[in-house]
């Protein structure tokens, strides 16, 4: 059985444009679609385990070139509010400010959150800067009596739960 590739999917699917002609399609066109269509279908969902967030924000964040760092804003039976992406990075960091963190949070009125973000370099292993992050961004909410439930990396196909390692 032969395997599939991004780069064998361009071939394969196609869309449709305004006059109605059917166009090879791009991955990061297929990718939008799909965040897009995550988008429109989870509001209200149930974050009950590690990983339920793992799979949903691998969704989200697979296929970027540069750092993308978000939120999963929960209400307090962990009902998802809104995933929001909060700051955007180059390929190797991204810049995160716990400030807009916290006036974000407190937006959407959320009891508790998942932080994510995406290694580009495929590997989701955290770094010494994202622990220290982390529990920054602990303290900064706990003020505010927003918990935090988990912080995720993304890489590639592969994830990494700081609540899993007991990181958090």
């Amino acid at each position: 059985m032969s395997q599939l590739s991004f780069s064998s999917f361009d071939s394969m699917l196609l869309v449709r444009d305004a006059q109605g002609r059917y166009l090879p399609t791009s991955v990061d066109q297929i990718l939008s679609v799909a965040r897009q269509a995550i988008d429109q279908n989870t509001s209200g969902t149930l974050f009950t385990t590690p990983e339920l967030a793992k799979d949903y924000l691998r969704t989200k964040l697979v296929g970027f070139e540069h750092e993308v760092f978000a939120a999963l804003f929960l209400d307090s039976q962990h009902r998802l509010l809104e995933y929001v992406e909060l700051f955007r990075g180059t390929i190797d960091q991204a810049s995160v400010y716990p400030r807009e963190v916290v006036k974000e949070a407190l937006r959407v009125n959320a009891a508790v959150v998942i932080f994510s973000h995406n290694h580009p370099s495929g590997n989701p292993e955290p770094s010494q800067g994202d622990k220290v992050l982390t529990q920054r961004l602990k303290e900064a909410l706990a003020l505010m009596e927003v918990r935090t439930l988990d912080y995720i990396i993304v890489g590639g196909e592969a994830t990494v739960s700081f609540a899993e390692q007991g990181l958090l």
